[in-house]
């Protein structure tokens, strides 16, 4: 099987994060889907395994940071390959809160919404997150990076906590 047939899906890459009162998490994904428009709602796919979706669940609402081609391989792997547990993603750049009190960062971001979640679905090792968009801020015009433009122009490789990684 030719696994780097799911590099050709049009996906984007996103930052979700979330916080509670005494922890967050952040984590790149290429899960990040407009599911309605009334109510206006996205879902967001989190690996188990990553601490950002425990803080998700606590906190019961997220951020979804689209990036955009700006972003550089430092840059992903601040918020990709490395965990929250203990790793200040947000250190040393640009940090904002939603006004559901999430982290974001406006640095390589197309734009941020800030969600609610409403349902969730355990899917294996998966959960998927439905969220209420509550607000939403235009954050650039640059073009937003896709899956492809990841894995085609950046060279990048699928962590094996991303929900499209396969082992070759």
């Amino acid at each position: 099987m030719d696994v780097t047939a799911l590099y050709k899906f049009s996906s984007g890459l996103y930052v979700v994060s979330a916080a509670t009162a005494d922890d967050y998490g952040a984590c790149v994904i290429n899960t990040g889907l407009q599911l309605t428009s009334q109510p206006l709602q996205v879902q967001v796919v989190v690996n188990k395994q990553n601490h950002t979706e425990g803080v998700i669940h606590k906190a019961g609402h997220f951020a979804l940071t689209a990036i955009t081609e700006e972003a550089d391989m430092p840059y992903i792997g601040r918020f990709g390959f490395r965990t929250s547990t203990n790793f200040d993603k947000f250190g040393g750049i640009e940090c904002r809160k939603t006004l559901l009190g999430d982290p974001f960062t406006p640095v390589a971001a197309a734009c941020v919404l800030a969600c609610e979640v409403v349902q969730t679905l355990d899917v294996g090792t998966h959960t998927i997150f439905v969220g209420e968009v509550k607000d939403a801020e235009v954050l650039s015009d640059a073009a937003p990076m896709t899956y492809a433009y990841y894995h085609g122009t950046l060279k990048g490789k699928t962590p094996p906590k991303a929900s499209s990684y396969v082992a070759e």
